[in-house]
């Protein structure tokens, strides 16, 4: 009878075994339904700017936060930054001046990741121009993508830090594809100009000198906006969005070849040009994502520092108090 009686109750704790861990299951991000979230790009998703986004979708970070994540294109980031602050996305990919650019205009968006401690923006310059430095643009011809984009205001910048105005030299607005163009045909000495820019000027048999620009300038590389809103209602999306993509980031990081291939692989529009993905990501992995304290963090200092400038040039008109500019409570 006392063996009925053991067979009994081990029933009853492998039938409470399995509840338990069915519930664990159930309860996990991973077996619930994931929360659908869309992600506005400022630009084509295909660029390998936006390489810790698409390795995170491609190597299953989203899925496993819980998420399933649909990507839509702004018209640039200035927009992105005010149709996330609309509502009209949750999250979206811009530069980290963004919520100074717009903030002062009521549109209630901050930053809650900055992918890397450096700038974004790089003068890129031909190695025959002569130009060793800053002050060595005075007089040069260098091209931009355009007069409202923000690799123009951290050209800016940079100039000014060294004593300079941009009329000291001729400035092109070439737009997205003329802004390399003309350093690989020589119609600019060089540009300012982002690490995706820089394969296909070499690609034309063009030799480079890159100078990394924030050692002049306080600019910032690009980063998550979310707005008010959704930072008040959907912490917790916000936390598992911003974790994941920072995954992808740090992959990039670690072996920047390998993130190249996974990228292609995930981005089929590269097959054939991996050269030139791996040499941007490369870029990446040392002149831009170094420099945080912890992975993502947004520098306060430097965001102070580039709201200021900007409001001295006039670019806005007042400044936001810093704290409602940005968030690091979602990077921990």
């Amino acid at each position: 009878m006392w063996c009925e009686q053991l067979r009994g109750f081990s029933r009853l704790i492998a039938s409470a075994l399995f509840a338990a861990v069915t519930l664990h299951l159930l309860s996990s991000p991973s077996a619930q339904a994931a929360e659908t979230v869309t992600y506005l790009f400022p630009a084509p998703p295909s660029l390998p700017a936006f390489g810790p986004i698409r390795l995170a979708q491609g190597k299953g970070y989203f899925t496993e936060a819980g998420l399933d994540v649909k990507f839509a294109v702004g018209r640039g980031g200035v927009d992105v930054a005010k149709q996330v602050g609309a509502g009209n996305a949750p999250l979206g990919g811009i530069v980290a001046d963004g919520p100074i650019m717009v903030r002062q205009n009521g549109v209630p968006i901050r930053i809650v990741a900055v992918f890397g401690g450096h700038g974004f923006m790089q003068l890129v310059v031909r190695e025959d121009s002569g130009i060793e430095k800053p002050a060595d643009l005075k007089g040069k011809t260098i091209s931009v993508m355009s007069f409202q984009d923000t690799t123009f205001y951290a050209l800016l910048g940079l100039l000014a830090s060294v004593g300079l105005t941009q009329d000291d030299l001729n400035i092109q607005s070439a737009g997205p594809s003329g802004v390399w163009e003309f350093v690989a045909t020589g119609k600019s000495a060089g540009m300012a100009g982002v690490p995706d820019w820089i394969p296909p000027v070499q690609a034309a048999g063009v030799k480079v000198k890159v100078i990394p620009t924030d050692e002049f300038f306080p600019h910032m590389a690009q980063a998550i906006g979310v707005s008010d809103q959704t930072i008040k209602e959907k912490p917790e999306l916000v936390g598992r969005f911003v974790h994941a993509a920072l995954r992808g980031m740090k992959d990039i990081m670690d072996d920047p070849n390998k993130a190249a291939d996974d990228f292609v692989n995930f981005v089929p529009e590269w097959k054939g040009k991996e050269v030139a993905v791996k040499a941007a990501l490369n870029y990446y992995a040392t002149l831009v994502y170094p420099g945080q304290p912890r992975l993502g963090e947004v520098n306060v200092e430097r965001l102070a520092k580039l709201q200021d400038f900007y409001l001295a040039k006039g670019l806005i008109q007042r400044k936001s108090p810093i704290e409602e500019l940005y968030s690091n409570e979602f990077i921990k």
